[in-house]
């Protein structure tokens, strides 16, 4: 669920100049998280960081109601052992890991995975069956082409920025 508190995936360079305008010095601090970031935009990309996979990386089905059932407190991903909703936990495991927020999946054939943006059409992304990669985007800075892509949890998380 996007919101408006949600981070945008920007350029190395945009990202040191909007922190250095906000903090106006660098500390310890800082520097890792520089670091971090330069080492999450290096990562390479996976079907996986936008859109819940399994062990094998095939995509994994929403289950039925599983909006309804997310939110609910006792449903918060830190407790396990409800046999009866375990393909909601299994879901929910597999859309922790995912780095991005707002894709949905477009295409699932044969030979190739199709996602797109929930909130940009435009912004399409296709991934080998037999890899799990991108063709056309090798790495995680090279999204930076596109205006808006949001980050998830799990990135803010890697990166060490709280939310």
């Amino acid at each position: 669920m996007l919101t408006e508190a949600s981070h945008k995936l920007i350029p190395m360079t945009d990202f040191v100049i909007e922190y250095y305008s906000n903090e106006g010095y660098a500390d310890l601090q800082t520097l890792s998280l520089m670091k971090n970031y330069a080492n999450f935009l290096r990562k390479p990309l996976t079907l996986g960081m936008f859109v819940p996979v399994d062990t094998n990386g095939n995509v994994i089905k929403e289950p039925k109601n599983y909006t309804a059932w997310k939110s609910l407190d006792h449903n918060d991903g830190k407790r396990s052992g409800t046999a009866s909703f375990e393909e909601y936990s299994l879901y929910q495991k597999a859309e922790q890991n995912c780095m991005f927020e707002g894709f949905v999946m477009a295409y699932n054939g044969y030979s190739v995975v199709r996602i797109e943006a929930s909130y940009d059409s435009g912004i399409e992304l296709s991934f080998n069956k037999n890899d799990l990669i991108s063709p056309a985007f090798p790495d995680v800075e090279s999204l930076t082409v596109f205006e808006t892509i949001y980050l998830a949890v799990n990135a803010l998380k890697l990166i060490g920025i709280k939310k």
